[in-house]
């Protein structure tokens, strides 16, 4: 573990993440920094997938609903295989598949376009819903963003989802608490944001969503009850493991990012993880 809370692996998807951006000169870094410790635990430990066969029956659904931070996932699914990891380099390119926000149809491991915000809940109770009638066992995760909350059909998502008790339906917030220009308590106020899920029929936990034992553990748990939809607020930082850029709104979105901008960074990056080879 480095001194900044991240082990090797959340460095080198940082770095690859810092080398997109340096490559197609924009991207929504913040949102992907603050999500990346969710969807590598879902990848790592928690999905059930095949990465030759994407569209295999039995698998786990997932669908990052926050669209914009699909950065980090773009690295993972590389990791994982669905795509080789030189598509990474073709981000936001006519002659790759790879576009500022994730394509189903273009992109293998990707379950929903998504982009407009507050759709990916309602998808996922769809899926959820068919798996129920159809009597199949997998899951579906659906990752949001706190301010995509501010939107009314989240909410009515979340309403059919207790009614219909789909208890193999995971809602994940990545709660950062900041939106695109300020902190989500100054654009729309959510708290009580626990009890908000809980007056909707949700069985609620929250975790640290950078502490992967902890993410390993709420998933491993699942489902909080037996007759109710799951929801993980995930307590995570914006930008996170770049001080510079931690809740720091102007590196919400990137555009024409300058090697100015972005060496330092990469040379931060660089530098705790050859002291952590070093150590």
């Amino acid at each position: 573990m480095s001194r900044n809370g991240l082990d090797s692996t959340s460095l080198k998807y940082r770095l690859q993440i810092l080398e997109i951006l340096r490559k197609a000169r924009r991207g929504h870094i913040g949102s992907a920094l603050s999500v990346l410790e969710i969807i590598r635990v879902l990848f790592d430990n928690v999905l059930k997938y095949d990465p030759k066969n994407p569209t295999w029956e039995m698998r786990d659904r997932f669908i990052l609903s926050k669209g914009h931070g699909c950065l980090a996932l773009y690295v993972i699914l590389a990791e994982k295989g669905f795509f080789p990891k030189e598509e990474l380099l073709k981000f936001c390119t006519p002659e790759g598949i790879l576009g500022g926000h994730p394509e189903h149809v273009k992109i293998p491991g990707v379950e929903a376009s998504t982009g407009s915000l507050g759709h990916g809940l309602s998808i996922g109770i769809g899926m959820a819903l068919a798996a129920k009638m159809d009597r199949k066992d997998h899951r579906i995760f659906i990752l949001l963003g706190d301010g995509e909350c501010n939107e009314g059909s989240v909410w009515e998502a979340a309403l059919s989802a207790s009614k219909h008790k789909l208890n193999r339906l995971t809602a994940i917030v990545d709660y950062n608490k900041m939106q695109c220009y300020s902190s989500t308590s100054e654009v729309l106020e959510l708290e009580p944001f626990a009890e908000k899920w809980r007056s909707f029929g949700f069985e609620v936990r929250e975790v640290d969503g950078h502490n992967i034992a902890a993410l390993q553990q709420a998933f491993s748990e699942m489902p909080f009850h037996e007759k109710k939809p799951n929801l993980l607020i995930c307590q995570t930082i914006k930008g996170r493991g770049l001080p510079e850029i931690e809740n720091n709104p102007a590196w919400h979105h990137k555009s024409l990012a300058k090697d100015e901008d972005l060496t330092p960074l990469i040379r931060y990056l660089s530098t705790i993880e050859d002291r952590m080879i070093l150590d």
